[in-house]
């Protein structure tokens, strides 16, 4: 394997540490909510993390980049974009902390271990078999649309290596919140924390940044809404501080 780029790809500044990504010009390339939901993952520095459907690998990036984790173990079941994500973690020099399976998560146990890390991390697809137009592009097709056993595999998986009182952290579209907290506590892992995010104060939320606790007693705990843009069309503070753009001023 070379961590060289390739023809059809581009390389990112993460502006965070020097950290760098690699990504296809043309398929599934990260968003605000993978930014969003590394800010929002409890994840203490020296603990280990796995990152379900990592991807390009963004997530254990921008965790390890905010000096969350010790070490992280990515799984992704497409051999490009696992083997890309390799090439990224070898970019950054970050081999001895980061390990990526090309795999699915439901073997996460037989790879990780039972009860092997501290936290769970992952952005899943949000479209619905059959509810969700195809996409063309069979990479942005699988990393868009669940398959037909849905998200309940994944938190299976994630309950079964999660130590206990370990914790799952996901975002997922804010109007189907009640589908992902059912299914959360059928695979036996505890709502406990969220955070809604709106575009603008005065739109609905579009985002729930969700965690989990396994092993938790029942109390679901709300954060303070997460304002995206404001009346003029800027960022808000809030939004700055999560990008690190706290130092810009007008």
């Amino acid at each position: 394997m070379t961590d060289r780029m390739r023809d059809d790809e581009t390389l990112e500044d993460l502006q965070l540490g020097g950290l760098r990504l690699l990504q296809k010009k043309t398929g599934f390339r990260y968003g605000m909510d993978s930014v969003l939901l590394a800010d929002f993952a409890r994840i203490g520095p020296a603990e280990t993390f796995a990152d379900f459907g990592c991807g390009t690998g963004i997530l254990s990036l921008l965790l390890l980049g905010r000096g969350k984790g010790q070490r992280g173990e990515a799984v992704e079941c497409q051999a490009d974009y696992a083997e890309m994500a390799a090439r990224s973690v070898a970019l950054n020099g970050l081999q001895d902390r980061i390990r990526v399976h090309c795999a699915d998560v439901r073997d996460a146990e037989g790879l990780l271990g039972r009860c092997s890390v501290d936290a769970v991390i992952c952005n899943p697809p949000y479209g619905l078999p059959g509810r969700v137009l195809h996409n063309p592009s069979e990479a942005k097709n699988m990393a868009r649309h669940l398959d037909e056993d849905g998200l309940l595999p994944w938190f299976r998986a994630a309950q079964r290596v999660l130590k206990g009182k370990g914790r799952l952290s996901l975002v997922f579209p804010a109007p189907r919140m009640l589908e992902v907290m059912d299914l959360l506590q059928e695979a036996r892992l505890t709502p406990k924390r969220f955070r809604l995010v709106y575009p603008r104060a005065d739109r609905p939320a579009n985002l729930a940044l969700i965690e989990a606790v396994k092993d938790a007693r029942p109390m679901l705990h709300p954060e303070p809404p997460l304002i995206v843009y404001g009346a003029d069309g800027a960022m808000t503070p809030e939004l700055k501080r999560i990008y690190h753009l706290e130092e810009e001023t007008s």
